[in-house]
């Protein structure tokens, strides 16, 4: 059962590759988010902003756990 895991994270690096961009642009909106909701804390939807970033900037480790589990063995 161990031999079929490292297929299945070769598979999911491309995917992770794309998540990991997505990353990064989550963590350049948590940044801003973070400044704005600092600037103005009466605005909700900049928290809310900031806990979609943080989804974001998890991604890679998501999309390869989900690659890795999906593989058959």
């Amino acid at each position: 059962m161990g031999e079929c895991r490292p297929l299945g994270f070769l598979l999911g690096l491309p995917f992770a590759l794309v998540a990991l961009l997505l990353s990064l642009v989550g963590a350049v909106i948590w940044i801003i988010g973070t400044v704005l909701s600092c600037l103005c804390p009466c605005c909700f939807c900049f928290a809310a902003l900031a806990n979609f970033a943080v989804d974001l900037i998890k991604l890679p480790v998501k999309v390869l756990r989900w690659f890795t589990h999906s593989i058959p063995c």
